[in-house]
């Protein structure tokens, strides 16, 4: 004999598993006791890997990491406060067209609306973008995993007893659940265009924009249509010999003002030299519709399509003056930042994007991070498995440590994980370095690029002269935190390097599992150093 709570939430596990889910990730509490012990349960049967965390924002962000290097994951945290701190990992889930699985205990729906502890409303908690699958022990249990392609909402409503019988507490059910293969989960193909004599036409200037997961495809269309490839460090695609390096650069030059054509694959986010071209009223926007909740582009889109195929490539030319030109202020990029005083977070990202190796895995944190990933990361070989990742839905700092740790983790054969992130993003999300004794942890570098504070306004217009008065106060936030301490507290491994060689001596000798390297930058010359290197492409 059980309990209705507990067969309700054994019959959720059990969908789960039965569609796929590999991962749970739970958040522990009361209400949501049923579904815990048949986690356990499932996981002690082999089927999923149990991942516990005491905050429910790290345990999103851990199964959003899982998720986003293709491991199929559930959140599972218990009612109240708890489901809301699931919110920024859940948007971000949306926006990048991730699915991951929520599922949230609750009370009882006659107690919404009386005021009673922990309880309220949680049906559509999530706003429009996430609908809810309401679930109570006397309903029936429909298909309850959505698509692929996005997240999908289970809330549980448990009432007591919320414990199995402590006779026969375990599930005699879980050795016959069965795991599916995972088919191929892409939606029918739309529309097909074809470059040559009888459709896109030859001639007009022509660049490939690959914004955030676009794939080998944009790599692929830019060698064989000979068109220069703008490559974001997560799009997957920045690889071969047509990715330059610099165009963020280059975008502000001559050679930007004679972009025609531009073919946008992927979810382009970093630069406001990229969004100013693709707001021009003199350039044709052809789009591949991007993953994610909302179908539409910021951006003006003549064309949109689902394959673009290359009959006749475009003249060679127009790709040989940047390839040139990316050379030329590759160089003297270079050049600029050997001659600064101290180390740049700039050479920071350089040294990991080189130390990254064939098969390897990196995560970096938004704001600035990624930003001086994409000036330096090389053009990696095609076909060397390397993957940098991010979270670019709604580009947000929070749950860069737990987003890491899951990629990581969703991706065990990677050769060497590796992440970067600022001073704020690892501050933001520190309670993601707290894992009991017990739970699975990978082998994780963190490298975190410190200038006490955040430094990338000082690159927008509040970093002007005329706001010096307040600046601090609002934006740059100093916080003097001691990373050595406080990774101390968790008993991180942690090292603090100051120069390149220091860097990669750290980075080329992990000592296994989750460890810190901090590297001390400055903040107090970065609006100057950023105003001369995008004058390096002003031509």
């Amino acid at each position: 004999m059980t309990n209705p709570s507990t067969e309700l939430a054994r019959a959720v596990v059990a969908a789960l598993v039965e569609a796929g889910v590999t991962e749970v990730v739970l958040a522990p509490g009361s209400r949501n006791a049923p579904l815990s012990f048949a986690a356990y349960d499932v996981a002690e049967a082999g089927l999923v890997r149990l991942h516990t965390r005491v905050d429910e924002r790290s345990a999103g962000f851990l199964a959003l990491g899982l998720t986003r290097v293709g491991a199929r994951a559930a959140v599972v945290c218990t009612s109240g406060t708890a489901v809301a701190n699931l919110h920024p990992a859940v948007v971000e889930a949306a926006h990048s067209g991730l699915p991951l699985v929520v599922v949230t205990a609750d009370r009882p729906a006659r107690l919404r609306g009386t005021g009673a502890n922990q309880t309220t409303d949680q049906v559509g908690v999530f706003g429009p973008l996430v609908p809810t699958l309401d679930l109570d022990p006397g309903g029936g249990l429909p298909a309850v995993i959505g698509t692929w392609a996005s997240p999908t909402h289970l809330n549980v409503q448990l009432d007591d007893p919320l414990v199995p019988p402590a006779e026969g507490a375990g599930w005699d059910m879980v050795p016959r659940l069965r795991t599916p293969t995972r088919g191929d989960d892409r939606q029918p193909g739309g529309p097909v265009h074809r470059l040559g004599p009888d459709g896109m036409p030859n001639g007009p200037a022509t660049v490939v924009v690959a914004g955030d997961d676009a794939g080998p495809p944009a790599r692929v269309l830019a060698e064989q249509a000979n068109w220069p490839l703008l490559a974001e460090p997560t799009s997957g695609s920045r690889t071969g010999d047509h990715a330059i390096r610099c165009y963020r650069l280059l975008l502000d030059g001559s050679l930007g003002r004679r972009i025609e054509r531009v073919v946008v694959l992927g979810h382009p986010t970093l630069s406001r030299p990229v969004t100013r071209l693709l707001a021009r009223d003199d350039v044709e926007v052809w789009s591949r519709a991007p993953a994610g909740v909302w179908p539409e582009r910021p951006f003006p889109v003549d064309v949109t399509f689902d394959r673009l195929e290359v009959e006749t490539p475009d003249d060679p030319a127009w790709f040989e003056e940047w390839r040139a030109a990316d050379r030329e202020v590759a160089a003297r990029l270079d050049r600029l930042l050997s001659e600064e005083d101290g180390i740049t977070p700039h050479e920071v990202a350089g040294a990991l994007g080189r130390a990254l190796p064939p098969g390897g895995l990196l995560f970096v944190g938004a704001s600035s991070p990624i930003r001086d990933l994409d000036l330096m990361v090389p053009r990696y070989d095609v076909g060397a498995r390397r993957k940098v990742v991010a979270n670019r839905g709604l580009s947000g700092i929070d749950g860069t440590v737990s987003s890491a740790i899951g990629a990581a983790l969703g991706r065990p054969r990677s050769t060497r994980a590796l992440a970067l992130m600022g001073d704020v993003t690892f501050l933001h999300d520190a309670n993601g370095l707290v894992l009991g004794p017990d739970e699975p942890a990978p082998d994780l570098t963190i490298v975190v690029v410190n200038d006490d504070g955040g430094s990338i306004f000082t690159m927008l217009e509040q970093g002007a002269e005329a706001y010096a008065d307040r600046y601090e106060r609002l934006f740059g936030t100093p916080h003097g935190v001691d990373l050595a301490s406080l990774c101390a507290a968790t008993r991180t491994p942690h090292w603090k390097v100051g120069s390149v060689p220091e860097l990669e001596q750290a980075i080329a000798s992990p000592n296994g599992g989750i460890e810190v390297v901090e590297v001390a930058v400055r903040r107090d010359n970065r609006r100057d150093l950023d105003a001369r290197i995008r004058a390096l492409g002003v031509s």
